[in-house]
């Protein structure tokens, strides 16, 4: 199966490589911005921030760069910050029924809730301080609509970033007010009797304050599912109805001059249909709640010296709620029921300075610090019994300095530091160092070093409730990293672009969850080394129509360094292929998109099947003054596949929805 997905993706490019330019399109068309450029002036123009905390041209970064625009979301019909993430090259996504976890180059562990990636908006850390995590689902604090584009970074970013910043930063960029200027309304309806709404207001006036408020509401009610493994009467024969799933999103984005007032919060109630931790299946009362909120204040200002400098205040919250009914009778004895309870609070405040300024025509100095204030980190967990009543705090700080010397016209040496400072285990400094060399004007080479670490969560360390499923390790450490990378991006014509990355990843004091054979409870142990080789090949190729085309091929080899045994939900094999073209001028478009993912081992020592998922999206962009509708359908050829689950559940594989759809009406107004 493999080798037919691998062919049936590449012969796409190859015929798109192959075929000509498309002329005939008309250059004038309503919205056409971009696409009359060929990739290669497109390298010129497109500009990441993330990379180096200041805007630099995207071949000039110290990394492998992808950026996924407003454009890509409408074509391919993203509902999801994760479905966005996993049409990326080297990365996919494991949903276990609940939340969407994100794999990065081979490594995905059991128990990570996203806290080896960091996620940003607007530059601003969106990871929370209970469990570090970072939300891609439904329960995702922005809403994809309000997204103008996401910057993806590759490997660590510690010494700009400090912790989480191991495989990856993702950067969300929204929509500011002179985006829009004026009122947008939308509504969705899809399978699975799901419903969505969202009213955006933005505006720029002549004074230049520019205001963007938004809301979303979602609901759905989810598939009826069966799961094998409680195929019995006593539990209505492995079949289930508990999916509902339940948010509401606000963001606002206000700047005026040189500040900027960034607030978001979200809210998603899910029900659990996979009976987690040994709780009762199909008992409709397993669900879990996630809360959080942001408020950033940010002053950017750039003086006439080019001295580019910026300050930050932030604040944050983030509440956590689940009710576990478990059966707490003996043996012998009538059943007893018992819901367990879990309540988390977390508040931080922080505030970060930073200064840039190139000190001559071929050297760029960038400095800052960041601190973070986290006064309540709260976990409580009682039935009748009160199991964990856990109330902390914790300050960190770091400081960083990244260099950037144009030791000629060809060759940038860029050279980072951060030290970080945790109350929790102490310090931890990590380096980063890039040779960009540009071989001629459609040639470039990336050498790449670099270390990062992550902290223990506050979960990690304490959470316990003895005797149900999990005791603490309050003797966990930071997990480390230290990676090798060489980076070609080669303009092959005006309209083809080539990447190719070779990568070698080690890791050491990999923090897993895992079971304790004489008590069967749950806990994190720093354990493991692990490292992970492997290569990536990328072809992007544009038509002047505004058609693009994208095929991505990823081999990874992902291992236990002690043992050789290969990582669990670790596919070697990734491949992707993306179209978006237009049918009918400007006003009508598609979107296909198709992922291959191979093989990965489960907990349970068996393989998930590799597996194929096409989507496609229909977009007509003017049926009439300010209207648009967009037609999706999600796993085409219903493919019946499933991911990896993790520890806390009895299924070795979790099911996946087959064959789905969505109408999306727009209007703006």
């Amino acid at each position: 199966m493999r080798r037919e997905v691998l062919c049936v993706l590449f012969a796409g490019v190859i015929a798109a490589t192959a075929a000509p330019s498309a002329q005939a399109a008309d250059s004038d068309a309503e919205g056409a911005d971009f696409t009359d450029l060929s990739l290669e002036e497109l390298m010129d123009v497109d500009v990441v921030v993330t990379a180096s905390r200041h805007e630099q041209e995207v071949r000039q970064a110290p990394s492998s760069v992808t950026i996924v625009t407003a454009g890509d979301i409408r074509a391919y019909g993203y509902r999801t910050l994760g479905e966005l993430l996993d049409g990326v090259r080297g990365f996919y996504v494991t949903y276990d029924r609940n939340y969407s976890y994100l794999g990065v180059r081979g490594f995905l562990r059991p128990g990570d809730y996203n806290t080896r990636v960091l996620l940003l908006v607007n530059g601003s850390r969106i990871n929370e301080n209970i469990y570090s995590a970072a939300y891609l689902g439904t329960a995702a604090i922005i809403d994809v609509d309000l997204i103008d584009r996401v910057e993806i970074v590759r490997g660590p970013s510690s010494s700009l970033y400090g912790t989480g910043a191991l495989f990856a930063v993702v950067n969300v960029i929204t929509r500011h007010g002179r985006d829009l200027q004026g009122a947008e309304a939308s509504a969705e309806v899809a399978s699975y009797d799901t419903l969505k709404g969202r009213f955006t207001y933005a505006t720029r006036r002549e004074n230049g304050l520019e205001v963007l408020l938004s809301g979303t509401l979602y609901d759905s009610a989810g598939p009826r599912l069966f799961f094998e493994e409680f195929d019995s009467p006593e539990t209505n024969n492995g079949s289930t109805t508990d999916d509902d799933d339940a948010s509401n999103q606000l963001f606002g984005l206000i700047s005026y001059g040189d500040f900027s007032l960034q607030a978001a919060y979200a809210r998603r109630e899910k029900m659990i249909p996979t009976a987690p931790w040994e709780t009762l299946f199909d008992a409709h009362g397993t669900f879990t709640v996630d809360a959080q909120g942001r408020l950033d204040l940010t002053w950017m200002h750039a003086y006439p010296s080019e001295l580019e400098a910026l300050a930050r205040l932030s604040y944050g919250w983030y509440n956590y709620a689940g009710e576990y009914p478990w059966d707490a009778s003996e043996a012998g004895d009538l059943s007893r029921i018992l819901v367990n309870t879990d309540f988390v609070w977390g508040r931080w405040y922080g505030g970060e300075a930073q200064l840039s300024k190139p000190v001559s025509a071929r050297h760029r100095l960038t400095v800052g610090a960041e601190v973070q204030n986290n006064y309540r980190q709260d976990q409580l967990n009682f039935d009748e019994v009160v199991y964990l009543d856990d109330q902390r705090s914790s300050v960190n700080w770091g400081v960083y300095a990244q260099d950037e010397w144009m030791l000629a016209d060809a060759l940038i040496v860029n050279a980072g530091v951060r030290h970080d400072h945790f109350e929790t285990f102490g310090g931890s400094t990590n380096p980063r160092l890039a040779l960009i060399y540009a071989a001629g004007a459609r040639t470039t080479l990336k050498f790449l070093y670099g270390e990062a670490f992550r902290a223990p969560s506050v979960y990690e360390l304490y959470y316990e409730d003895y005797a149900i499923t999990q005791r603490r390790n309050a003797e966990l450490g930071p997990e480390t990293i230290t990676t090798y990378e060489v980076v070609l991006e080669q303009v092959l014509s005006k309209a083809l672009r080539l990447t190719v990355a070779g990568f070698r990843y080690e890791l050491d004091d990999l923090i897993n969850q895992v079971e304790d054979p004489d008590d069967g409870l749950l806990f994190f142990m720093n354990i493991d080394q692990a490292e992970s080789h492997g290569v990536e090949f990328e072809l992007e190729r544009a038509w002047r129509s505004g058609a693009r085309a994208t095929a991505s091929y990823s081999y990874q080899e992902t291992t236990n360094s002690e043992t050789g045994a290969r990582l669990t939900n670790s596919p070697r094999h990734l491949a992707k292929f993306k179209l978006r073209a237009p049918l009918a001028g400007q006003r009508l478009s598609t979107g296909l998109e198709v992922r291959y993912t191979g093989t990965r081992l489960t907990l349970g020592g068996n393989e998930a099947d590799d597996f194929v998922v096409a989507n496609l999206t229909l977009v007509a962009a003017h049926l009439a003054d300010g209207l648009s509708l967009s037609a999706s359908i999600y796993n085409v050829f219903d493919t019946r596949y499933g991911h990896p689950g993790s520890e806390e559940h009895i299924q070795d594989i979790i099911d996946q929805d087959g064959r789905s759809f969505r109408l999306k009406l727009v209007y703006r107004f």
